[in-house]
């Protein structure tokens, strides 16, 4: 029976390709629809690829994908006994899938609706709203190492790129948590020498080498660390926060100017007044006076016809 409902299903695969391919060589839409229905495959695919990488249904994949090339493979030169098995193998496939692949099954349709779902499509959460988290997260990291007098030099990427000084360090390209940040400054750890470079939202890279400002007005008592803030901050647009190793302090870097001994709500706004104000501020506004302009026509149009009623 199931050998049956196997060649009837690619009986009817085979002529619905037929015909599809026929409606698009004559109707000029078709050849759009199926040029968007193949990208919106290879889409899936890859996401598909992606989800399952690095567990065990990947290598599950790889095996259904070598029994799909080796049965093509047998037709071709003929080995009808070999091709035969792995036909027979392959048309009680499906039900071995459910039932190896049962508890994956399960949890993706568990998912759908959910925001795990949105991350699937690569809809994240709102980049605003991301990059707010992200500094909540380094706040806390910031006084936890603060409290216990850990020095710590963390350098904020804003418009200028510092891929340079990203390339000077150990590359980690991880989500950004206190935890993490927390542990790569603790003393004698391989990490703990230089400074964290925060880039597009993800802790880029660790132990990387900034340059050093050379003023002579700079403050003696000043230690690397600070100099090292200062220079990156001078150089380019970034944010550098240091926490003192002799003080515990916290201190701001930016333009060239050091702003010292911070508290924790402190060092919270700066943060998010320099790296998510400054850069979506301006395109709430202009989303704001979109909306303004749209109501005055509206309204101008209303005003109009009103008065031609009149």
């Amino acid at each position: 029976m199931i050998d049956n409902i196997g060649i009837k299903i690619s009986e009817l695969f085979r002529i619905n390709i037929l015909e599809y391919l026929k409606n698009i060589s004559t109707s000029p839409l078709q050849t759009i629809a199926f040029i968007f229905d193949i990208l919106i495959v290879v889409f899936l695919v890859s996401k598909f690829v992606q989800a399952v990488k690095g567990t065990r249904a990947w290598q599950l994949l790889k095996g259904i994908i070598l029994l799909i090339c080796l049965t093509a493979l047998s037709s071709i030169l003929g080995l009808n006994i070999l091709n035969f098995i792995l036909t027979s193998f392959m048309t009680y496939g499906v039900i071995f899938l459910i039932i190896v692949f049962q508890p994956e099954l399960r949890r993706g349709l568990e998912q759908l609706g959910t925001n795990k779902l949105t991350k699937f499509f690569g809809m994240d959460k709102d980049i605003i709203i991301k990059a707010k988290e992200d500094i909540y997260k380094i706040v806390i990291a910031v006084s936890e190492l603060a409290k216990s007098k850990t020095g710590a030099l963390i350098v904020i990427e804003r418009d200028i790129k510092i891929k340079d000084i990203i390339d000077t360090g150990i590359i980690i390209d991880g989500e950004i948590s206190p935890q993490l940040l927390v542990n790569i400054f603790l003393p004698n750890t391989p990490l703990h020498d230089g400074a964290v470079i925060i880039s597009n939202n993800k802790l880029a890279a660790a132990a990387c080498i900034l340059p050093l400002a050379s003023d002579k007005d700079i403050a003696k008592e000043l230690g690397t660390r600070h100099r090292a803030a200062i220079g990156i901050s001078k150089e380019t647009d970034a944010l550098a926060i240091v926490v003192s190793e002799e003080t515990g302090k916290v201190s701001v870097a930016r333009d060239g100017i050091l702003i010292a001994d911070l508290r924790e709500d402190a060092l919270k706004k700066i943060l998010i007044k320099n790296v998510v104000t400054s850069r979506f501020g301006d395109i709430n506004e202009q989303k704001k006076i979109k909306v303004r302009k749209m109501k005055s026509k509206i309204t101008d149009k209303v005003e109009t016809e009103n008065k031609d009623e009149e």
